[in-house]
């Protein structure tokens, strides 16, 4: 509305604000530059392959692959759907690993291949949201085909160390795959390094545009190859037919090109004002759900007990915008599968925020929105608006 002041974003793993320089990035394909990447009969098709094929090596150069292992999608869920069952229907063995605290589009994916007649299993995590690697060991079968577990959790931040995940698969002879929608351009990832397969990325979650992304392929050691969901004109190597968003993957290709240049000086600054509003949230009660330290360094997930989350949200929401969770399951008043994955009970779970900070946050507001949410958790504790038995 007019005149009224926005409230303060903090809400940056739900979605992203797009970037400035990635809106200039991609205003030529909006407007003048408008050819489909597959028409290469004339200069209009040319040019916005060129522009395809350079997004694509700024996508490869952020996480090192190779640029003809990229393949574009429409986003995460997609890239998580298309390896999940474009591997599990390719290859020999019907069995899949995977962990309780993935984000929905594992999961269901997963629950879906189960009925199709895999096996999975969905290894528990500890309170701090890890998985155990011994346990991880000896759930590998001479039927496992892919290890599925994300590189950093979208509710609590948790970190996995998927390059121990991935050594296991390689010595294993086993596929790894990683949602890495809330890492890449977040903290390094090298493909190489980790022995990754498979790996899904976002755009909208480092500052792209929403409607794309990417499902990173390994071509060789091994050559991975994957069934395609989408047939047609036979773009992305057959493997996603269909015409490329061009304004969009140009977009992403900048936004991945900056969050990388720029992920050291941005985690620094998340850490310092994570610290200080968890300091803050510690005077009423507020306990931090997931690793202490080995986290993304720009989430907060706490629980304040006897204080309704959702209650919480809607005191500061004309002023702060935060969430109770994923975005993905908030019009639900089902408690986090994360938060009880990782030993919470229901009434802590719905005791629970998550704050996300983001690249143009500052810090008054930081400490602006620690303030207002503090404030109104004492309220709501004083007029007792605890948790209904």
């Amino acid at each position: 509305m007019e005149g009224v002041e926005a409230p303060i974003y903090l809400d940056h793993h739900s979605t992203t604000p797009l970037d400035g320089r990635v809106l200039d990035a991609m205003m030529p394909y909006l407007t003048s530059q408008f050819g489909n990447s597959s028409s290469l009969d004339h200069s209009y098709g040319h040019n916005a392959s060129v522009a395809v094929k350079r997004a694509r090596k700024q996508i490869a150069d952020a996480i090192g692959a190779r640029d003809d292992e990229i393949l574009f999608t429409s986003g995460a869920t997609e890239s998580d759907n298309m390896a999940l069952c474009g591997i599990m229907s390719r290859y020999e063995g019907d069995e899949l690993i995977t962990c309780a605290t993935e984000h929905k589009a594992i999961l269901e994916t997963a629950r879906h291949l189960e009925g199709m007649g895999c096996k999975v299993t969905y290894l528990p995590v500890n309170e701090l949201g890890e998985i155990d690697i011994d346990i991880l060991a000896d759930s590998i079968t001479d039927r496992t085909v892919m290890i599925s577990v994300m590189a950093a959790n979208n509710e609590v931040g948790t970190l996995h160390d998927i390059g121990r995940i991935g050594r296991l698969a390689h010595k294993r002879g086993v596929l790894f795959h990683t949602d890495a929608a809330q890492a890449a351009g977040h903290i390094p990832i090298d493909v190489e390094e980790m022995k990754i397969d498979l790996m899904s990325i976002s755009s909208h979650k480092l500052y792209g545009p929403k409607g794309v992304g990417a499902l990173y392929v390994r071509s060789m050691n091994p050559r991975v190859r994957l069934d395609p969901m989408i047939y047609g004109g036979g773009q992305e190597h057959n493997m996603r037919s269909g015409t490329l968003n061009v304004p969009g993957v140009v977009g992403f290709g900048k936004a991945i090109t900056l969050a990388t240049n720029e992920m050291d000086t941005e985690s620094d600054r998340f850490r310092n004002w994570s610290k200080r509003m968890m300091a803050k949230f510690e005077q009423v009660g507020g306990i931090l759900n997931g690793h202490p330290t080995n986290r993304l360094s720009a989430n907060l997930s706490v629980t304040f007990p006897g204080v309704e989350g959702k209650a919480i949200i809607n005191s500061v929401s004309k002023r702060v915008a935060i969430s109770a969770g994923s975005a993905c399951t908030t019009a639900t008043v089902e408690p986090s599968h994360v938060l009880l994955a990782l030993g919470c009970d229901e009434e802590a779970a719905h005791s629970t925020i998550r704050v996300g900070l983001g690249r143009f946050n500052t810090e008054s507001e930081v400490d602006l929105a620690a303030d207002l949410i503090t404030d109104a958790c004492r309220h709501l504790l004083k007029i007792g608006r605890t948790i209904p038995a």
